[in-house]
């Protein structure tokens, strides 16, 4: 297992790991199952025990090829999907979570999320997690790309208050939940999970991993820009998924645990990829 690998304590008092393996796009080709799944089992192997899926990857496609790679391992893994807003009714969330249990093959989520806001009244979803959790199918609930806005209306829902993650786009060029959303998150003991850690289009992950300031800080640490990117999220305390299908990619999201960022790090990232000075639309992918 990589050293390093902490985790985060939610509001339930349970814990969950800061840094894990998404599935977006994957499950989707039959000529790149057993690379993917082989990777995913790796992941597991190098301590990269979260796993990230939902019910619209692949339309169920992913949580299969999750539900194989976990298979004897279930007790190991923290696993986490979610429900596509438009199943989000009182018994549409409950079925839903039904399918998804039945593609992964175990009797239980460690969290289940609201994919994005729809037309269902959170009150209605929420009601539909409280009964999941009752019943022992999901152990804990949040949403995702979730504003503060958001938040504050499903706070004021029967059970809002437990409410445990909200899952939004973050990395060094989307910055714009510092200003009010993860402080928000914070004081509310909402654990924030970044997905798109390294951004998800080419030009976007070119920008970032081919800044001059990213790459020198990676050459003096003897890591590369996907590391320095890694670990400057998990230096702000949230919980980080990127994706990696292949062996190589596995293995050097997993070192990224071990990188310490020094405050000059920290500062020249800051001049590179400046803070946001005002309120921002949230990013979505």
């Amino acid at each position: 297992m990589t050293a390093g690998i902490g985790t985060i304590t939610l509001r339930s008092g349970r814990k969950i790991p800061t840094l894990g393996q998404g599935t977006w796009l994957m499950g989707e080709q039959a000529g790149l199952r057993g690379q993917e799944l082989a990777a995913l089992q790796l992941g597991i192997d190098l301590g990269l025990t979260l796993i990230d899926t939902a019910e619209m990857y692949g339309d169920g496609a992913a949580e299969e090829l999750v539900g194989d790679a976990i298979r004897g391992r279930r007790d190991d893994v923290f696993l986490v999907s979610k429900v596509y807003p438009h199943n989000a009714t009182r018994s549409g969330t409950i079925a839903a979570c039904d399918r998804s249990l039945r593609r992964l093959k175990t009797d239980r989520l460690d969290v289940y999320l609201l994919h994005w806001r729809g037309s269902i009244p959170l009150g209605e979803t929420i009601e539909a997690f409280q009964t999941l959790k009752s019943a022992g199918k999901i152990l804990d609930y949040g949403v995702s790309n979730f504003d503060v806005d958001d938040l504050d209306e499903a706070a004021q829902t029967a059970a809002g208050d437990e409410i445990a993650v909200n899952q939004v786009l973050y990395n060094l060029k989307r910055r714009g939940i510092e200003w009010d959303l993860l402080p928000l998150c914070r004081a509310e003991q909402t654990v924030v999970m970044a997905y798109s850690p390294i951004e998800h289009s080419g030009r976007g992950q070119s920008s970032m991993l081919g800044n001059k300031v990213v790459k020198s800080i990676a050459t003096k640490h003897e890591a590369t820009p996907v590391q320095v990117a890694l670990a400057w999220l998990l230096h702000q305390q949230v919980v980080v998924i990127p994706k990696a299908s292949s062996p190589e990619h596995v293995r050097e999201n997993a070192a990224a645990a071990t990188i310490q960022l020094t405050t000059e790090d920290l500062a020249e990232l800051d001049k590179a990829f400046p803070p946001p000075k005002k309120k921002v639309p949230l990013a979505v992918i």
